[in-house]
């Protein structure tokens, strides 16, 4: 998405292509790339779905930058989505009669709930808002690349709450999309400086608190170790899995973590 914005907002002329801005973003491109090969459910059908998908929300974001943005339009945030909000309920209802409204009945609506649809509706309307106000104060490349990081805790929120299986290569391919988020936030320079500050105050807290940088180092490999099994999912190896866990939880007891 990031990549399909860049380009777009250079093709509709809205701002010039910087070389070193796309280097970066295809970085954390290459990321998203492995951790789609690294998807144990793959489906191309739905891969040429989200590709389409992907191109007409690039028009779609950057059209709205230019009404935001550019010294031609400099349209207020909310006035912009009071004109073209309405467009996009339109060419919704028209594709819903064809597919959802002859199979929809009022006992659907009613197993929801109306106060169920209410609250997405208002979230919905919620997003458009902050959607606008975002693109406006910044840009629509900073909206897309905060679509990956919501898409990474999204993936880490379905790991430890519903416990979806999750390959090792997607979790190196989004560890990737991530190291690259940070680059494009900091900069090389800043980055160095936080990686030096961090250096010396783990350094420190070795000599000064060392049994609890001990405990900090268990943690973090149990944690690791979690992560890991959790991705491979109790349906490949659900013996070995277990007996890993009680293992684990057994450690942790004898420890007093």
């Amino acid at each position: 998405m990031p990549v399909w914005v860049l380009l777009t907002t250079a093709v509709m002329g809205v701002a010039p292509l910087n070389m070193t801005v796309l280097g970066n973003v295809s970085f954390i491109v290459i990321g998203v790339v492995i951790a789609s090969f690294g998807e144990i459910q793959f489906v191309m059908t739905g891969f040429i779905w989200q590709v389409g998908g992907l191109a007409f929300e690039a028009i779609r974001l950057v059209m709205v930058q230019r009404l935001l943005s550019s010294a031609e339009f400099k349209m207020d945030p909310l006035v912009s989505l009071y004109y073209y909000a309405p467009a996009c309920a339109c060419m919704n209802g028209f594709v819903m009669l064809f597919t959802e409204l002859p199979s929809l009945t009022m006992e659907d609506i009613y197993r929801v709930g109306g106060l169920t649809l209410f609250s997405n509706a208002l979230v919905a309307f919620l997003l458009n808002v902050s959607v606008v106000f975002l693109i406006g104060k910044t840009s629509s490349l900073v909206l897309t690349l905060s679509g990956v990081l919501k898409d990474i805790l999204l993936v880490f929120a379905s790991m430890f709450l519903f416990k979806d299986p999750v390959s090792l290569l997607q979790a190196f391919g989004y560890t990737i999309a991530l190291g690259g988020l940070i680059y494009y936030k900091l900069g090389a320079e800043k980055l160095k400086e936080y990686l030096g500050q961090s250096g010396m105050k783990w350094q420190e807290l070795g000599h000064t608190r060392p049994v609890l940088r001990k405990l900090m180092i268990f943690a973090a490999v149990i944690m690791s170790m979690f992560m890991i099994l959790g991705s491979l999912g109790p349906r490949y190896a659900p013996d070995q899995t277990a007996k890993a866990y009680n293992g684990i939880g057994k450690l942790i007891g004898e420890k007093g973590v």
